[in-house]
């Protein structure tokens, strides 16, 4: 979850302090518990670091600049082992001070190397795991006089998931770093190199970069790129061009990366559901390179996420079982695998993760596939581990999303698990050719009617400023309102700190409605009154008796729904839009008003305490 920059350049005047610390500061958004730097240059090795964010090493650095030099790593910490302290930050060194070392993942076996070292005299000054493998891999340099094979001979012991990286002060001008089950990127520049935990280390550098696989070494110079395997065999890398480039990364006039992501909503939408037919006007998949004889004979599709990407897949289970008739479950990851599932050679993974990292998720994926299952994997980041190590993959085109609570990755994600539910109807022959057409001219319209709601905001984000002294909030929902209720506690408890639960509309009596009090606040997402099945009447009952027991009602309601108007105290309205496809509407209100009510207590939306992006570790 740490967020990772390694540079080596040319002797040209560039600074590797001042390339290393603009990818620090892309990286925070993966861990701000404490931030580091370490600088190679005429033999030495200067290090800073501290704990608290990056502003913290930023202004240490100010008073008292490390010297100048074309090699450099840096490091953005997320606390696993230890606490966020100065000791306790990234980089550590080896027991001579030569080498230097980052860290991110969790070094599972590392108590019995540190019992190892311990026996031998080593001294420790942290809590650290990674501090285990600095002193390790500083040994192994001093026996074999190479740091790409003291990197490849360490990591061989080493049990668990990580990412490293090292520069040592007799190998000038080089950094080697190495991953497993942990992200890492090689951006290849013109002179230069640069290695990172995603592509937003480098982006302002270079749009090249190359994927490295599991289990691997590279070691950039500033001129050459070198990956081996933990075997010693030279490895196979892939290249691939990065569509987005540092603008994309930047606040652009807002006052946080939330809000701008919540604008930009409508383009990740619209950008998710662009070259998806063909001439003829089918929908096509060309990332998805499954067997169509395989899609067909699938009998059960299980979806697989965590947090938000885990809502999503609720929505995508309403959607496919509706249009498919595929019986269709949603698993938390990190549960997935521990209870035996039932999945073989007819199940259908699907597994969405933005970052295409997330352990629990990734663990979960291989698991599937071990028992002969085919993976989907839907993702937002090219070249990531998921989409690797999974049979298929539909990119959701949402662009970087920097804000750790997630916003415009939730209904591209949605947006795509839309558009593999359709593919599957139209090739297993459950939705006419016209069917599949009408729904994708009607998922056509939605970013407008996205960019309608943010036009009309401004009385949700001042309900966010008047509540900013709320202690709980609920919400309700049915049907596909059911995961956007729960998403929009989740946001809100990310951003705000404070008690908030999202319940199925039809559970209330069963128990929820005993926490209704007098003016408690209480969100409702109600469903259209159109459709043949449609709930929007016993939604309604619902809100009629809550506010009888004296809560605040704050009704989300389509354009033209009269019906809510008597029982509720405030009205949210959102456009007509199909019932599978409302949640990419009705949650919009609730992120922007989850965030303007965090914004109202003066927190910080982009970097909420204790959570960092890409959540790495089990």
């Amino acid at each position: 979850m740490c967020g990772i920059v390694g540079y080596t350049g040319p002797l040209d005047g560039t600074d590797a302090l001042d390339v290393v610390l603009e990818g620090l500061r892309r990286m925070e958004y993966r861990g701000y518990d404490s931030a580091g730097i370490v600088i190679e240059a005429g033999g030495t090795l200067s290090v800073d670091k501290r704990a608290g964010k990056l502003a913290n090493l930023e202004k240490a650095l100010t008073d008292e600049p490390l010297p100048s030099g074309v090699t450099g790593i840096g490091h953005t910490r997320w606390a696993t082992h230890g606490g966020p302290t100065d000791a306790n930050a990234h980089p550590h060194l080896s027991a001579d001070g030569r080498l230097a070392l980052v860290h991110n993942g969790i070094i599972e076996n590392f108590a019995t190397l540190k019992a190892e070292l311990a026996s031998d005299g080593v001294e420790f000054t942290s809590e650290t795991d990674t501090e285990v493998a600095a002193h390790l891999v500083g040994r192994a340099f001093t026996e074999l006089g190479d740091l790409t094979e003291a990197m490849r001979t360490v990591c061989n012991r080493l049990q668990g998931a990580f990412t490293l990286l090292a520069v040592h002060a007799d190998a000038p001008g080089m950094v080697v770093g190495a991953r497993r089950n942990s992200p890492l990127v090689v951006g290849r520049g013109d002179g230069a190199n640069f290695l990172g935990s995603d592509v937003a280390a480098f982006i302002e550098y270079t749009r090249e970069a190359i994927e490295l696989g599991q289990d691997q070494v590279v070691t950039i110079t500033a001129d050459s790129v070198d990956v081996i395997g933990f075997d010693g065999a030279p490895a196979q890398t892939t290249e691939y061009h990065v569509d987005w480039d540092a603008s994309a990364a930047e606040k652009g006039g807002y006052p946080n990366f939330m809000m701008k992501e919540i604008e930009e909503q409508p383009r990740a939408v619209a950008d998710t559901l662009l070259g998806r037919t063909d001439a003829n006007g089918h929908l096509v998949l060309d990332e998805l390179r499954i067997d169509e004889a395989v899609l067909r004979s699938v009998d059960k599709i299980v979806v697989i996420a965590c947090g938000t990407a885990s809502y999503a897949g609720q929505v995508a289970k309403y959607a496919i079982e509706h249009w498919c008739r595929v019986p269709t479950e949603v698993e938390l990851a990190s549960e997935f695998r521990y209870r035996d599932p039932v999945v073989n050679e007819k199940t259908l993974v699907v597994a969405i993760s933005q970052s295409g990292e997330t352990m629990d998720t990734l663990m979960a994926v291989r698991h599937a596939r071990e028992q002969g299952a085919k993976v989907v994997a839907i993702c937002n980041t090219h070249g990531s581990t998921i989409p690797r190590e999974s049979d298929a993959v539909i990119y959701t085109h949402a662009g970087p999303e920097i804000a750790v609570a997630s916003t415009k990755a939730f209904l591209a994600q949605i947006t795509a698990c839309y558009l593999l539910g359709l593919y599957l109807a139209q090739l297993r022959g459950n939705k006419y050719e016209d069917e599949v057409r009408e729904l994708l001219r009607l998922l056509a319209e939605v970013p407008d009617q996205i960019q309608q709601v943010l036009d009309g905001i401004e009385p949700v984000r001042a309900l966010g400023r008047e509540m900013a002294s709320a202690k709980v909030v609920l919400f309700l929902g049915r049907h596909v309102g059911f995961p956007v209720a729960l998403e929009g506690a989740l946001k809100l408890k990310e951003l705000a700190y404070i008690h908030a639960e999202g319940f199925a509309a039809g559970e209330l009596k069963h128990g929820p409605i005993a926490l209704i009090e007098e003016g408690l606040p209480v969100f409702v997402v109600v469903p259209s009154p159109r459709g043949r099945d449609s709930v929007h009447g016993k939604v309604v009952s619902n809100i009629q008796e809550i506010r009888a027991r004296g809560a605040r009602t704050i009704v989300i309601a389509e354009e033209g729904d009269d019906d809510v108007v008597p029982y509720a105290d405030t009205i949210i309205r959102v456009p007509r839009t199909p019932t599978l496809l409302a949640p990419l509407v009705t949650t919009v209100p609730l992120q922007v008003f989850a965030c303007e009510l965090a914004m109202a207590k003066g927190l910080d939306v982009d970097q909420p305490r204790n959570l960092a992006k890409s959540v790495t570790v089990e």
